[in-house]
Order: structure tokens, then C-alpha cells, then sequence
């Protein structure tokens, strides 16, 4: 029988009993440097731990990793900084080591995973799912146990640079996809240690004004819970979320890192949150640098920290050794320290880091990081997340084509695959003139280089060798558009010209595509940007813009093609959805393409081929100026492109108040039947539930998947609601002529909203239902009525049919 030297060291006893035990031997200091974070700057090199740090830190960022290049190398990094913080702290408590897990781990041989956007656009949470397995799979083989993700922020502006890491504009659709990913993430375990996600951007943080990163949000706080707080909640209710990141933003005249009213108010008190809150790098120094809410950096950590934020990241500033002093002498009341680390050594204890607190090492390691199934999720959700915007019947390409015309400059670079928040993205920012995320960036003058920019942009020009090599050293082998498509049609001439750059408006390389484009049978055009990260990216985070459409050089290019009478496919790349007169009125076909991944050449080439028949529809409304924003479908009765009669004229003097593509849009090569919509009730309480069915048929020749979407219309309330919600929705897969009978189960909660005193209420009334392919596309209707209200729990109503 194991003595133990202390109760907290004993993994039979409970969480509580060995935080308890643990926090009553603690001092004031060793309780402070809990609240607080390493940043190892250099490799290797742990001065400033071991000088600095002296009782420890409760979290170590890993953020360098990304410039590692072997699996081993990141492994002995994280269990030589854990065995120094170990030693460091007098009980020998571990440090969450954290990553970034969006798109995939930041480490040699990780799996990389397409954008947010891309993966909304897949409407798949079974996948999802899958997704958040690997990822904490990876990540806890290299003793990482704080995921930071989900990104469950909900997106109506597509001026904003972070667009591309959202799941999209709806909060139905982001609490599905982010319940599945957290409970991926956080399902599993390597020996004893688990993983805890850390959504973000707790909360609002695209409600931006002006569409700028991290500013002031004019949200009210009905928006704020209903459509903002929504994804949060479900993954709170529904997946036992254990981390929380609040955004940059001020809401309401208060940072939100330093707001009680919505760190503890609503989301301990109302919405039941038991777990961490961790600043976002640098966002407790900002309630002084930035929103200049406190004097000092000490009363901006005091405030964070009583209003329920627990731990500081990336280094130490504002919960520092005088706050400790305010904490010794009275100053600063002693129980929001300990409640503050009671949460953090709960959280530790949780994940097993006392038991297993060291990344793996040699072939343990390899086993548990790598395994053969990984590439084959991946390559599906880049083939699902692509989305057919238009089709005259242009593809799926010929089998009898001559010859092809590629032009873009994305099509002979692969790395336009690898969006925001990805592994080579942050590798490759390092490269940049201006390497900038939140909280770090490097100066051009630090570097002592001059940038050269692309014409008519602030963007630099990176056409250094160092990026390619970067990727091939990444993913080597890895092919871009181009080299995939020549593999794949080996007997169909295939030419190409850079023809244009990913922003400003450089024209010097047109003609040369126009001549290729002259001798072609078929033109593929690659347009859009480039989502990512630095100087070299023309959106990403901190990267906005006040233009969501196509640059000049190619909106130009364009128009000029459309005179060769050429049939012409548009492929896109970026984090915010193509918007273009051009495209839409010349090209034959559109492709949103997103930003794939590492089997991104892949999936495009098997939809242009029809290997793959694209099933992805919009996770946004796409605007067709930036003067129409915000435009979102779910926007309240007598507004936007649903205004009353009464209002003024039905469009703008300019151009129609609707969107160019519609929530949930997505076409197919095969057609979907809908009929036979069935509901097994037509009057319920509001604690019962009705279930609807409707049978899908594919009538097409070709086997594909259709995604039913399910929307629900309050017809009449107390209070102003949205024209129409979505409820729920289910990807069918079809062989020709086959059926299928979907099936959803709606409870009244799904449709409960916040009252004149912001209670949540199931309000008796009819339930308009409508079932159909987009948001615009609407098969089949009926209603059902409530019978009776109800005020009920707002953490325990249904968030999407099941």
C-alpha cells in the first residue's frame, strides 16, 4: 500500500478533498505564482523560469514549439520546463502546459485541419468530433492539457480578420459543432491526463465596432445571451466545458476581463461554469494600457481577478508581487486569491497532472501521437467543408477536355491551404517582416529589413525561398493545385500563369494569362487573399479590412477573361467568403474553396472532377458590399432584407438589400426531392416535445449529400424576434433514387427567449416550421402550437434538435 506524505498527493482521494488540503499548506506566494504564466522565449534557455519564477507558475505557454523540428525535440522541451517548475514550487505542483488547437497542434508531424469557417461549412459534428480527438490526442502526448478552443464566437462581419476561425453566423450551428469538439477533445485520456478546452472569445467579440479586432462591442446584453452566449451555454450544459477565455473587447463600459457582471454573473451564476478563466495574452495589462479602466497594472490585475478571471497569460504583469503584497497586508481581500487558485488546482488535479504531469517520450510517444486514420479525417472534412456556390453545368469537368488554362497565383503555392491558427501559419509569420499575433509582435526595425509590399497593398511580397522551404519541411511532399491537377489529368494540356496577386492592383501579369487562357478549352481561375498571420497575410487576427470583395487585380482580370468567351471555374481561398460582381456574372462555375488544409489540392481536384460530389453549404450570410454589414439571415422581424412595408423602398438605391449567397447555400451535382413532412403533434405543453419527419429522395444521377435544414418561426411573441431560427439539421448521404426519412425531435425550449425582465420564457403561441435546403430555399412548412408559457432554466433548454 503507496504511503503518502500528504492527503493531496493521494489520486484516491476526491478532486475537492485534495484541492482542499493542497490550498490550506500554501502561502501567499506559492498561491500567486498559480495565477501566472511562462512564455519560454528561447529554446533550451530557462533564465528567465528559474530567475523569475521563483515558486513555480500554474501555466506555461508553448506557443515556441511551432519552430521545433522534430516531435522529440517539442516532447524533452515541455518535460525539461515541467521538471524546472516542479522543482521551483516547494509542493512540486505541475503547470498546465496550453496550445493553440483550432486548426491542429503547433508541432512537427501534427495533423492540420481546415479552417473554422470550412469545418461550419460542413455542418458535421459526428466529424467534428473526430477532429477534437485527434487534437487533444496529440496535444496530451506532449503533456499538453489546455486546448485553446473551440472558437464558438458567432460572426456577422466579415470586415474582421478572425472570420475565418468562427463555425460562422449562426448559434445553433456553432453550439452543435462546438459541443462536438469539446467532447472530443475532452472524452479521452493518455494514462491519467485529461484535456480541458478553453473556448473563446468569451463574449461578443465580433459584435467589433467598425469590424476592428478587439474593440468596443455595442452589444445589448438580450443579444448577448441569445446569440453570443448561446454556443458557450451548450457547450457548457451539454459538454462539461472546463475553460474559458474572454475576449479583448469592452461590452457595456467594462473590459469583459475585468467585468464581474459577465465573468461571474452570468457566466458562473446564470449560465453554471465550474471551471478555469484565463486571460488572453496581454488582456489584463490592456483594462490599463488600453480600455484605461485602472491606474496601475496592480489594480487592473485586482479587478481581473475579483471579477473571476484566475489565471494571467502569456507572462506576469498585473497579478505581480505587489498585488501579493495587497494580499499579505489586507489590502486585497485574501479569499478571492483562494478562490481564485482553489479553481486552478481543481482544474489540475481534474486533468491528472499530479499523476502524469510529463509529455511522452520515444515510442510511447510516436504510438499515442500518430496514427494511420488521421490524413483520412482531414481529407474528409476539406472534401466536406468545400461549397459549390454556382454551377451552370460547367463541372464536374468533361472526361473529353483538351486542355486547361490555370491562372492565380494560389494554385502553384500550397501554402494558401494553411489558414489562420494552423501550424504552418504561425511558423511562417516567424518569417514575416512584421511577425504580429495578440500580444506578441516583432518590429520591421527590430529585424533591420526593408519590406517590399505588393502594389497598392500594405501587404508584404513573400516570394522568399525560406516560406516553401518551410512547408515542404512541414508537409513534406505536399502538392499544390496545380501539381494535383496535372497528376490527375495526365493526358489534358494544363498551362499556367500567375496572372495576379492575392490583393491590390498589380495588372502587369494579365496578358500573359489572357494568352494562355486564349488556346484553352476551359479556364480555372484560383481567386481570393490570403488568411493568416504577419505582414504577409491579407486577413487574420488584427488583420481587418474595410473591403470584403476581390481585390482590383482580379475583379479586373476577370471582366477582361469574360471577353474570350471562355468557360471560366472559380476557386477561392481565404477565411471570409469570395464576394464578387465579376465572378458572379462571368464565371460558369464558383468553388469556395475556404482554407483546406494539408489535403486541400486533393479535395479540389476530386470536386472540379466529380470524384467527389461537393456537399458544404454556407455557415454565413454573404454580404455583397461591406455597406451592407452586418447581414445575417436569423436578423429580427421588420429588419434588414425582411423590412416592413411601411419602412421605405425594398432595396438600397445602389443594389438589393439581400444577400449575394444565402445562409446554408450549397449546390450539388445530383437534386433532392423533399416531401411527406410529418408532425407527431400539433398542440404540445411546453414540457413535452414534438418530433418531425420528412423523407429526402435523391432524383439525380449521382450520389451525394444533401444537408436538411430545419428552421423554426415564433409567429407571434412579447417580445421582437427573428424571422427564422435554424433548429436543427442532418447531412443524408443518397445513392441515386434512394430515400431517407429524416428525423428531428424539437423541444419548446429550443424556441425560448428572454423576456421584458430577461428571464428565460417558453412562450405559448404557433411554431411556424420550414424545412429546406438554405435559409432561402424553403420545401416544405407546417406549425405546431405551445400551449401554455413556461419560465425554465436557461442552462437546461435545448439548443439544436436532436
Amino acid at each position: 500500500m503507496t504511503t503518502y506524505q500528504y492527503p493531496y498527493q493521494n489520486p484516491e482521494l476526491s478532486v475537492e478533498e485534495r484541492t482542499n488540503d493542497l490550498l490550506k499548506r500554501m502561502d501567499i506566494d506559492e498561491k500567486m505564482a498559480q495565477t501566472i504564466c511562462y512564455f519560454p522565449r528561447k529554446l533550451s534557455e530557462y533564465e528567465e523560469l528559474e530567475n523569475n519564477y521563483n515558486h513555480g507558475v500554474g501555466q506555461v505557454s508553448v506557443l515556441e514549439m511551432r519552430a521545433l523540428d522534430s516531435l522529440e525535440d517539442a516532447a524533452r522541451f515541455q518535460r525539461e520546463i515541467q521538471e524546472k517548475v516542479m522543482t521551483l514550487s516547494k509542493h512540486h505542483i505541475p503547470a498546465i502546459f496550453h496550445m493553440e488547437g483550432l486548426c491542429g497542434a503547433y508541432v512537427k508531424g501534427a495533423v492540420s485541419f481546415p479552417s473554422g469557417i470550412g469545418r461550419g461549412a460542413s455542418w458535421d459534428p459526428e466529424l467534428e468530433r473526430e477532429i477534437g480527438k485527434i487534437v487533444g490526442r496529440q496535444e496530451r502526448a506532449l503533456g499538453i492539457s489546455h486546448v485553446f478552443a473551440p472558437v464558438l464566437d458567432i460572426s456577422r462581419d466579415s470586415r474582421m480578420g478572425r472570420q475565418g476561425e468562427t463555425y460562422g453566423e449562426d448559434p445553433a450551428l456553432t453550439s452543435a459543432m462546438g459541443v462536438a469538439y469539446t467532447q472530443g477533445i475532452q472524452s479521452d485520456k493518455t494514462g491519467n491526463l485529461k484535456s480541458e478546452c478553453v473556448a473563446k472569445h468569451f463574449l461578443g467579440f465580433h459584435g467589433s465596432d467598425g469590424g476592428i479586432h478587439g474593440t468596443h462591442c455595442d452589444v445589448p446584453p438580450r443579444l448577448i445571451q441569445e446569440i453570443y452566449g448561446k454556443p458557450f451555454q451548450a457547450a457548457i450544459s451539454e459538454a462539461e466545458l472546463r475553460g474559458i477565455m474572454p475576449c479583448y473587447s469592452s461590452i457595456n463600459g467594462e473590459p469583459v476581463s475585468a467585468s464581474p457582471d459577465i465573468l461571474t454573473g452570468l457566466l458562473r451564476d446564470e449560465m453554471g461554469f465550474d471551471g478555469v478563466a484565463v486571460s488572453d495574452y496581454c488582456a489584463i495589462m490592456n483594462i490599463h494600457e488600453v480600455h484605461k479602466t485602472s491606474e496601475s497594472y496592480t489594480e487592473a490585475g485586482l479587478r481581473a481577478m475579483s471579477a473571476g478571471l484566475e489565471m494571467e497569460l502569456h507572462f506576469q504583469k498585473c497579478f505581480n508581487n505587489e498585488l501579493a503584497e495587497w494580499f499579505k497586508t489586507g489590502k486585497a481581500d485574501i479569499k478571492i486569491l483562494d478562490n481564485a487558485v482553489k479553481r486552478i488546482l481543481t482544474a489540475k488535479f481534474r486533468m491528472g497532472l499530479f499523476e502524469d504531469p510529463y509529455a511522452l517520450s520515444g515510442e510511447e510517444l510516436t504510438k499515442a501521437f500518430h496514427c494511420s486514420e488521421d490524413k483520412a479525417v482531414t481529407l474528409q472534412v476539406a472534401k466536406e467543408s468545400l461549397v459549390l456556390l454556382k454551377n451552370d453545368g460547367i463541372l464536374p469537368i468533361q472526361k473529353d477536355i483538351k486542355s486547361i488554362a490555370v491562372i492565380g497565383c494560389h494554385a502553384s503555392d500550397a501554402r494558401i491551404f494553411f489558414g489562420g491558427y494552423t501550424h504552418f501559419s504561425m511558423a511562417e509569420g516567424l518569417l514575416a517582416v512584421i511577425s504580429t499575433m495578440a500580444g506578441l509582435e516583432t518590429k520591421a526595425d527590430e529585424k533591420k529589413t526593408v519590406m517590399k509590399t505588393i502594389p497598392g497593398t500594405q501587404i508584404e511580397i513573400s516570394d522568399d525561398p525560406s516560406f516553401t522551404t518551410l512547408l515542404q519541411k512541414q508537409k513534406p511532399g505536399i502538392k499544390n493545385l496545380l501539381e494535383h491537377l496535372k497528376e490527375s489529368l495526365p493526358y489534358v494540356g494544363i498551362t499556367y500563369a500567375y496572372g495576379y496577386p492575392i490583393a491590390g492592383n498589380d495588372s502587369s501579369d494579365h496578358e500573359e494569362a489572357l494568352e494562355i487562357a486564349r488556346k484553352a478549352d476551359l479556364v480555372i481561375l484560383t481567386l481570393g487573399g490570403k488568411n493568416g498571420t504577419s505582414s504577409i497575410a491579407s486577413m487574420g487576427e488584427g488583420i481587418d479590412s474595410t473591403d470584403i470583395n476581390l481585390p482590383f487585380c482580379q475583379e479586373q482580370f476577370i471582366e477582361k477573361i469574360s471577353e474570350l468567351n471562355k468557360p471560366v471555374v472559380a476557386v477561392h481561398f481565404n477565411g471570409r467568403p469570395i464576394s464578387s460582381d465579376a465572378a458572379d456574372k462571368y464565371a460558369n462555375a464558383i468553388l469556395e474553396a475556404w482554407n483546406p488544409a494539408e489535403k486541400g489540392a486533393e479535395a479540389i481536384t476530386d470536386v472540379l472532377l466529380g470524384n467527389y460530389n461537393p456537399s458544404g453549404k454556407l455557415p454565413v450570410s454573404v454580404a455583397r458590399t461591406s455597406g451592407q454589414i452586418p447581414i445575417y439571415y436569423n436578423h429580427p422581424n421588420g429588419s434588414s432584407y425582411h423590412q416592413g412595408g411601411s419602412i421605405g423602398f425594398a432595396d438600397y438605391v445602389d443594389m438589393p438589400h439581400s444577400p449575394r449567397y444565402y445562409f446554408g447555400h450549397g449546390l450539388s451535382y445530383t437534386s433532392f426531392k423533399y416531401f411527406n413532412l410529418k408532425l407527431s403533434k400539433t398542440e404540445i405543453e411546453p414540457d413535452q416535445f414534438v418530433t418531425i419527419t420528412v423523407d429526402i429522395e435523391n432524383i439525380g444521377e449521382m450520389q451525394g449529400t444533401e444537408i436538411v435544414q430545419l428552421y423554426l418561426k415564433d409567429r407571434y411573441a412579447s417580445m421582437t424576434r427573428p424571422v427564422m431560427e435554424l433548429g436543427g439539421f442532418k447531412r443524408v448521404e443518397l445513392m441515386p433514387g434512394e430515400k431517407q426519412t429524416v428525423s428531428f425531435q424539437i423541444e419548446p425550449s429550443l424556441t425560448a427567449l428572454l423576456d421584458r425582465n430577461m428571464q428565460w420564457k417558453i412562450e405559448a403561441g404557433d411554431i411556424d416550421v420550414l424545412i429546406g435546403s438554405s435559409s432561402n430555399d424553403i420545401k416544405l412548412t407546417d406549425s405546431f402550437r405551445v400551449t401554455s408559457d413556461l419560465y425554465i432554466d436557461g442552462k437546461n433548454r435545448q439548443f439544436y434538435a436532436k
